[in-house]
């Protein structure tokens, strides 16, 4: 740090009754602080000094406000969450009164900024203002829309901070030149601010400040840049993985409803509205074993075989009187008057017919009890029973389809699975089922016949759009005609820094999607990028989803696994759509990359010690297929530090499972 740098002193408040009852749930804070911290001119520096988490409590929140802005006096307090329409949405109503001057500007900025990216910024509530000499700003709750909220006025508030400390802005203006300042904003642009220091130039007006329409950022090239005047480093920010599935999350929303037959087909759907059962199981009174209706107060003895009640669809319809019985098959229909079954193995013969054919006498052997044996209509399930719940799931195990074909029902209502589609991107790649012999430099393609089979085995079917090679114009055409026809595209290759990766270009500037983040602090898959669609017609809230996957084959599994397939499963209405995970005993010790890592695994259950024990499936690297082999597992494994390089065997890991256990 310099001599001139100047450090504001920062809070960051948390409002939310769920992170102040597990802080874990906090993501708004953390994201907030980042932000904070990354940003860098030579003139300010911002310094997060006090955090807190409080719930929505108007006098819980004024209590930690006031202390900031009157006792420790900071320059800058921001609260996260409870400003939208929520019942217990009460922020502004606290922080206002705690406002000595209003800032009504930078509050319009944050809606405007945040308008650009969805309507519903229209229903939140951000209040700004001055306390003392303290700067107060209240962003919403999600970490997407409290950094929008915030990256909007991020540039200013050095500014504004000086004044509201009665400086006269020199400090600040002493780093404009030709009226212009050039500012570093962590997830954004490189941005160049025309500025007039209108609190000087009170009566004079800018013409250049005109409202219009605004498009989105763009932090990419044009796919045609020649590669001399590429970035030489990622314009990105490095999103942590909490904030990359935070983003998804906002954008993922369930599709509507269909009605599917039942039958295998509807394995892997979720059931829109409770089934009720149109009709009784059993539809009548059935044995549930072998043997002899009986009167079961006649008690045992020798009694005449009547008849013959076997489990067909026959118009059995006999009357049982005292001193009789009649022979009885499982699911036979019982005679009437019949009050229990005896088994076979509880009888004896006494005498047949002279054919030999048919019994005459049988005796029995045991004391019955009334129903002892009889499925009486409707005991499996009555009509109008609930058999399938809302938001249950058609498991593979076939237990629902069974259940509702039982009771007479044919068809069901349940949601939509998206309609998926993969494509592989470069030159070198060629097709997996071509036997031309590989050139130099050409590499076969594995990523596609893998996320195909992947994709069918998790219940989702995906179009393939085979490989598109390095050329803007054909990319352009070839995610023009697959977004055509899916709800989510998943590309893979292209998205890194070379020459010849043009996928985040042409999705930004060709297509006009919305890259919502272009690196993920995870190994593997850091250069993993998220981007929307929107029809321009379309007004509805549903967006294509494009996940542009790195082109290393391990690293494209993964994060299939990790970021895509939750997306799927929301979307396809699953009420739990992250991942399973289970704790495991590390069989070996585990070296930890500065990113946090997850690596490829076998999971195995130990019948001598009770435990799961984690294998690892050998060398790691993005590049190497064969370390999905036999894995049925992701370890989870923090970021290394200085205090924590490794972790031994014998310790316990998380760990996301893929597969079945062993």
């Amino acid at each position: 740090m310099t001599t001139k740098e100047t450090k504001v002193k920062v809070g960051v408040l948390t409002i939310s009754d769920t992170a102040t009852a597990n802080p874990s749930k906090d993501l708004s804070g953390p994201a907030l602080k980042n932000l904070l911290e990354e940003y860098r001119t030579d003139k300010t520096v911002f310094c997060v000094t006090a955090t807190a988490c409080v719930p929505d409590e108007l006098e819980r929140i004024q209590q930690v406000v006031k202390t900031w802005c009157d006792t420790i006096k900071l320059d800058l307090v921001i609260t996260t969450g409870g400003t939208g329409f929520g019942i217990r949405d009460i922020t502004p109503e606290a922080i206002n009164p705690l406002i000595q001057k209003h800032s009504p500007g930078i509050t319009h900025a944050m809606i405007s900024a945040s308008l650009l990216n969805t309507p519903f910024a229209a229903l939140s509530r951000p209040v700004s203002g001055i306390r003392g000499n303290t700067i107060i700003l209240t962003v919403p709750g999600s970490p997407k829309g409290a950094k929008e909220n915030l990256q909007a006025v991020l540039n200013i508030l050095p500014h504004a901070i000086e004044l509201a400390n009665g400086g006269s802005g020199e400090n600040i203006h002493s780093g404009f030149k030709d009226s212009e300042r050039v500012v570093s904003v962590p997830g954004d642009n490189t941005v160049v601010l025309n500025h007039r220091c209108v609190h000087r130039e009170r009566h004079e007006h800018d013409d250049n400040h005109r409202n219009g329409d605004q498009k989105e950022l763009i932090l990419s090239k044009s796919p045609s840049t020649p590669v001399s005047q590429r970035h030489r480093q990622s314009p990105y920010p490095m999103l942590s993985v909490e904030e990359a599935m935070s983003i998804i999350d906002s954008y993922t929303n369930v599709l509507g409803t269909i009605e599917l037959p039942v039958d295998n087909n509807l394995i892997g759907h979720v059931f829109a509205k409770d089934v009720p059962a149109l009709e009784n199981v059993p539809g009548y009174r059935a044995s549930i074993v072998d043997g002899y209706a009986v009167i079961a107060s006649d008690g045992p003895g020798i009694y005449k075989v009547k008849s013959v009640s076997l489990a067909d669809a026959s118009d059995y319809n006999e009357t049982l009187e005292s001193g009789q019985i009649v022979r009885i098959t499982t699911g036979g229909s019982i005679p009437n008057g019949a009050t229990a079954v005896v088994m076979v193995e509880d009888t004896n013969l006494i005498r047949a017919t002279l054919d030999g054919i048919q019994e005459e006498l049988v005796e029995i052997l045991v004391q019955s009890c009334n129903g002892e044996n009889i499925r009486e209509v409707g005991s499996d399930t009555k009509i109008g029973e609930t058999v399938v719940h809302a938001n249950e799931i058609a498991s593979a195990v076939g237990g629902e389809i069974g259940v509702l074909a039982s009771v007479g029902i044919t068809k069901v209502l349940v949601y939509q699975h998206p309609k998926l589609g993969i494509l592989s991107t470069g030159d070198e790649v060629v097709d997996y089922n071509n036997s031309v012999q590989l050139k130099n430099g050409e590499i076969r393609d594995c990523n596609r016949p893998t996320l195909l089979a992947i994709a069918k085995a998790t219940g989702f079917e995906m179009i393939d759009f085979g490989i598109v090679p390095d050329n803007p114009q054909e990319i352009e055409r070839r995610l023009r005609l697959a977004l055509s026809q899916v709800d989510v595209l998943i590309t893979t290759g292209g998205v890194s820094m070379g020459e010849k990766d043009l996928l985040k270009p042409t999705l930004e500037h060709s297509l006009g999607a919305k890259i919502h983040f272009g690196r993920v602090k995870i190994k593997p898959g850091k250069p993993t990028t998220f981007a929307t669609l929107q029809e321009p017609k379309s007004l509805h809230k549903f967006h294509k989803l494009i996940f542009s996957l790195p082109g290393n084959p391990v690293s494209a599994i993964v994060m299939f696994y990790f970021f895509v397939l939750p997306a799927l499963r929301k979307m396809a209405g699953y009420q739990t759509w992250k991942w399973k995970i289970v704790s495991a005993e590390l069989s070996h010790k585990v070296i930890l990359d500065p990113r946090p890592e997850y690596q490829r695994a076998t999971i195995s259950f130990d019948h001598l010690t009770r435990k799961l024990i984690a294998r690892s499936t050998g060398l790691q690297q993005s590049s190497r297929m064969q370390s999905f082999q036999s894995c049925n597992a992701l370890l989870v494994l923090p970021a290394g530090t200085n205090q924590l390089r490794e972790l031994n065997q014998g310790q316990i890991v998380n760990a996301i499972l893929i597969g079945q256990l062993n």
